[in-house]
């Protein structure tokens, strides 16, 4: 198994890995998860299909700095920034999914230098009741030290996070609970630092009618977390983006539709 890297990027340690030859592809994971993530499914594929493809932890996630004092997504845009800057391949097509979307898409508005090209999968560009009620009961249940049962913590995830298609099978259900049970996530203070991100942060749409870079949006059909209509509001706003819908996703659709979302980025990165 491959060991991660670590370099010193932002005045903080940031670990990475980068595999394969070819354009360059940064991604960007989502709250409270490792970018190891993307091995299961987008990885191999880019990597397969002659891309070089970077992966990192966010700040927040060890092995990299967890900087549990708190942070702001500007620190993070710089992080993604700064890594793409240590490989000295840039510019990079960068890819996020949910909070890493809006990494993204902030990149290519702040720092369009570094980035060839946006993917923003599962994204938004507004906090909307739903959203910020979640994310303060996160933070409420972490600081109040409850830890939820596994079992429970199990289902609930997959209720927020899976397409109904994949959940109303009673074998393909028990199948992602049990995945969902054997890799918990563990909410450390770096997590924690993560869900207060957004606490403060307003609309951004009318911001990204600046964005220059080619982009394309991809949305969830049956995303509970961040609905489709939120993905479709970043497509709107940027001009000329590429907006793509994946049926019969949630969430995590990058995980329960894999081969559609890595044609469309294969695609879209050998347009470039």
């Amino acid at each position: 198994m491959k060991k991660p890297e670590i370099a010193r990027i932002n005045g903080i340690d940031i670990s990475y890995e980068v595999s394969g030859t070819g354009p360059l592809i940064v991604m960007v994971m989502g709250t409270g998860s490792p970018g190891r993530v993307w091995k299961a499914n987008q990885q191999p594929a880019l990597v397969k299909a002659g891309f070089r493809v970077a992966l990192f932890d966010n700040r927040g996630i060890a092995p990299s700095s967890e900087c549990p004092g708190g942070f702001t997504i500007g620190d993070m845009v710089a992080d993604t920034a700064g890594l793409i800057e240590h490989l000295g391949e840039g510019p990079a097509i960068v890819v996020g999914t949910s909070l890493g979307a809006h990494i993204t898409q902030e990149l290519a508005l702040a720092r369009p230098d570094v980035v060839r090209g946006a993917v923003m999968i599962a994204t938004y560009g507004r906090n909307t009741p739903l959203q910020r009620a979640i994310s303060a009961g996160e933070r409420a249940l972490y600081d109040s030290g409850i830890t939820l049962p596994p079992d429970y913590e199990a289902a609930i995830t997959a209720h927020l996070n899976l397409s109904p298609h994949t959940l109303d099978d009673d074998r393909s259900a028990q199948d992602w609970l049990d995945i969902i049970g054997f890799s918990p996530q563990k909410v450390t203070p770096g997590v924690r630092a993560q869900y207060g991100i957004h606490e403060h942060e307003g609309n951004r749409l009318a911001a990204y009618r600046g964005i220059t870079v080619p982009s394309m949006v991809i949305g969830f059909a049956d995303d509970r977390t961040l609905p489709v209509k939120l993905a479709k509001e970043v497509a709107d706003a940027i001009p000329g983006s590429r907006y793509e819908v994946v049926e019969k996703a949630g969430h995590f659709g990058y995980l329960e539709q894999p081969e559609k979302v890595n044609a469309l980025l294969i695609d879209f990165a050998r347009s470039l």
